[in-house]
């Protein structure tokens, strides 16, 4: 079951919103807002909100282990709404050297500009230029503004390249393979084959002057 953590301008767009609840079949999350009544407003106006997410559907392969938390700011502008915010969370990952599931604390900053792809009666838009319309940055014909794959793109941008369990892990044994954060591997070192034939002979040579001696 979705919680209903939708966000309104107003008590007057309640019923529209709980009645939109479910739209081709899917729920809307925390991370949707009707900016209807801010897009009727002057330029500068800005609303706040409280993120407090499960992002656990956000993406097959993100495995976050706490909800999304955070706040956003949208203000409108001449062209739209502006969304700016902090959002904080922690994914499951794999550790690069010993490769032991671990997590990792992700810091998100939004600062996007979404566009209306209707203009409401009465609120002025200034043209958008074609380049800048990522259908990821609209606003749908019922002034919802959706964050969903702004904040799953970021989520992947913030990742750190290097994912570690701690920074001092010691990783894997390159010859057997076992984790060396767990003890000192003990396995003998297999060596490289291709000196397989020079170790043999320089075997042979010391076995030979152990028996003259």
């Amino acid at each position: 079951m979705v919680r209903l953590c939708r966000h309104f301008d107003t008590q007057l767009t309640l019923a529209y919103n709980w009645a939109t609840e479910r739209r081709g079949g899917e729920r809307y999350s925390g991370m949707h807002y009707n900016v209807a009544q801010l897009l009727k407003s002057q330029t500068g106006s800005q609303r706040r909100f409280d993120l407090n997410e499960d992002i656990g559907h956000l993406d097959p392969d993100l495995e976050p282990s706490r909800p999304l938390v955070g706040s956003v700011v949208l203000m409108r502008t001449s062209q739209g709404i502006l969304v700016t915010g902090k959002l904080h969370t922690t994914l499951e990952a794999q550790c690069r050297r010993c490769l032991e599931p671990c997590e990792v604390e992700v810091e998100l900053e939004l600062e996007e500009e979404f566009y209306p792809v209707v203009r409401i009666d009465g609120s002025p838009v200034d043209d958008i230029p074609e380049e800048d319309r990522d259908e990821a940055l609209l606003i749908d014909g019922h002034q919802i503004l959706d964050l969903t794959e702004v904040i799953r793109q970021g989520l992947w941008l913030a990742m750190p390249e290097k994912i570690l369990c701690r920074p001092d892990c010691a990783g894997l044994c390159p010859n057997c393979g076992g984790n060396r954060n767990l003890g000192e591997c003990h396995c003998e070192a297999l060596g490289d084959p291709r000196w397989a034939s020079l170790q043999a002979l320089l075997t042979e040579e010391t076995d030979s002057k152990e028996r003259s001696e």
